[in-house]
C-alpha cells in the first residue's frame, strides 16, 4: 500500500515540492554560509519525494545552542512560507477521497519544514 500511495503522491505534486527543496538546498549550498540549511532542505527533498514508509524524529544528541539558533533564523525567513504553501496544498488535496491520505502527508511535512535543523528522517517500522 505504502508503495501505490507513494507513486500516487509523486504524480500529483511531490516531484514539484522534492524539486522545490532541491532548488532551495542547491541555492543555499551556493552562498556558503548556509550550507546547513541546504543539507536539510536535500534531506526534506528526499522525504518530500517519497514519504509513505518514514517518519521525521529528532537526532539522539537532542538540539544544540547553533541547531536552534538556526531553526529560529530559518522559521523566519523560509520556514513558515513553506509551512502556509504545504496547508494550501494539502487543502487541495483534501478536495477528493483518494487525496486525502495524501494531504495528511503534506501536513507530516509541516513540522521539518518549519524547523529542519536537528531532525533525522528514519523507516517508520
Amino acid at each position: 500500500m505504502k508503495a501505490i500511495l507513494n507513486v500516487i503522491w509523486l504524480v500529483f505534486g511531490g516531484i514539484w515540492l522534492a524539486l522545490g527543496y532541491f532548488l532551495a538546498g542547491v541555492l543555499c549550498c551556493i552562498l556558503i554560509i548556509t550550507i546547513p540549511w541546504g543539507v536539510a532542505s536535500f534531506r526534506i527533498a528526499g522525504y518530500a519525494l517519497w514519504p509513505f514508509g518514514r517518519t521525521v524524529v529528532d537526532k539522539p544528541q537532542g538540539p544544540g545552542i547553533l541547531t536552534t539558533l538556526g531553526n529560529v533564523i530559518w522559521l523566519l525567513v523560509a520556514g513558515i512560507w513553506i509551512a502556509i504553501g504545504h496547508v494550501l496544498t494539502a487543502l487541495a488535496m483534501a478536495i477528493t477521497i483518494i487525496g486525502i491520505p495524501l494531504a495528511i502527508a503534506n501536513l507530516k511535512l509541516i513540522p521539518v519544514s518549519l524547523m529542519p535543523l536537528g531532525k533525522v528522517i528514519v523507516p517508520s517500522e
